[in-house]
């Protein structure tokens, strides 16, 4: 089978999730091919979405929050959204991409492609199987205006949410949110933390804020850097992602008992390796988290999707939300000493959360591609 992945860079989740599928397809000895659908058209194009995402989302979060808001607001209208008609323009392009090279089946972890292949459908432009995989534990604006094959969500509590939004209750598969294999390997924390250069006997808090080092990470860093300064036990670990000024700003103030780290390939050993994770509530990321097993502690949530993905965790006892404050840091240091409660949290992460949901999305295109070729055939004229 032939699987064409499309997905963009605003915010590391989507690319992660379709790495993960992409691995998945290539280890059940399928071909598989990643790209972002705007590279197409230009590079400059396809670095101003990303960029424009990262800006509002680490520097303007409270625009981010509004123009979210007003997604919600607008999905609401009988009307096709802005979002839509800005990626009419991609029609022409991918279809040249596609009419050179055949697939079986595309999956898109990003709603954008998503719009790209619904405006070519209502073309009677011809496709091969498409399959939309959310990335968030809610139904973002706009997904209810694709028209995709089938829809991959992230658990069984969330479809009556989808349907609500206008999907079809037939098209969605309660499979999860796919990541990679080296978060699904079990590895004994010991061994995890000698590789990584970490004291056995310590305890770990892992504070990180997305790809992007995105959110009210650095108040939360220093408040906690604060409330475990008495603790001679325990350290703090920064992942500062592509944040390069968030990591030379924590890397300037040498806070004792602090290892701050920029970008890491790494991510799912400590996570392995930490006894507390402080972090932003993507949905990718807190999936991740979940998948290692490690206690979370959600903080500086990102107005929109993560507000929905913190809930849902929270309400669950799969996290615990504290606010980026003093008494809310406090609280989360205090989960440390809280072994029942971790325990309970892991517990719960453990049945909500689906580890195998990269094989589940492969198994799913491998049936409908080949539902594809079979209705292709029958409409192939005889004789």
């Amino acid at each position: 089978m032939d699987a064409l992945i499309l997905s963009c860079g605003t915010g590391g989740g989507h690319n992660s999730a379709g790495a993960a599928i992409a691995e998945e397809l290539t280890r059940r000895g399928h071909r598989a091919v990643m790209i972002n659908p705007y590279m197409l058209h230009s590079k400059r194009v396809a670095g101003w979405i990303n960029r424009l995402y990262i800006i509002l989302a680490r520097k303007a979060p409270e625009m981010f929050g509004a123009l979210y808001g007003a997604g919600e607001l607008y999905r609401r209208l009988p009307f096709r959204s802005p979002v839509y008609f800005a990626n009419r323009g991609m029609v022409p392009v991918m279809q040249e991409y596609l009419s050179k090279r055949h697939f079986d089946v595309i999956i898109m972890p990003h709603l954008f492609p998503a719009e790209i292949l619904t405006n070519m459908k209502e073309q009677g432009i011809s496709l091969p199987a498409t399959i939309f995989v959310a990335t968030d534990y809610i139904c973002i604006p706009f997904t209810e205006e694709t028209d995709c094959d089938a829809y991959v969500i992230p658990s069984e509590g969330l479809e009556k949410v989808f349907v609500d939004y206008g999907l079809p209750a037939e098209k969605l598969h309660p499979l999860g949110i796919p990541v990679q294999s080296r978060f699904r390997e079990k590895e004994d924390r010991e061994k995890v933390r000698i590789r990584l250069g970490l004291e056995p006997d310590k305890k770990y808090i892992l504070i990180a804020g997305g790809s992007m080092g995105g959110g009210k990470i650095r108040r939360a860093v220093q408040i906690l850097a604060d409330e475990t300064a008495d603790r001679k036990d325990t350290e703090l670990i920064v992942i500062c992602g592509n944040n390069r000024r968030l990591y030379r700003e924590l890397k300037a103030k040498a806070l004792p008992g602090m290892r701050v780290l920029g970008y890491t390939d790494d991510m799912a050993a400590y996570m392995k390796a930490a006894d507390l994770f402080v972090t932003k509530p993507g949905g990718l990321s807190s999936t991740e988290a979940a998948v290692c097993g490690v206690p979370m502690v959600h903080v500086a949530a990102i107005p929109g999707c993560e507000i929905d993905n913190a809930r849902y965790f929270s309400s669950r006892g799969m996290s615990r939300s504290c606010p980026t404050s003093r008494s809310g840091m406090h609280a989360a240091v205090e989960m440390l000493d809280d072994r029942k409660s971790c325990e309970t949290m892991l517990q719960r992460q453990q049945e909500l959360v689906h580890p195998d949901a990269a094989a589940q999305i492969c198994e799913l295109a491998e049936r409908l591609s080949q539902k594809k070729r079979e209705m292709s055939v029958k409409k192939e004229p005889q004789g």
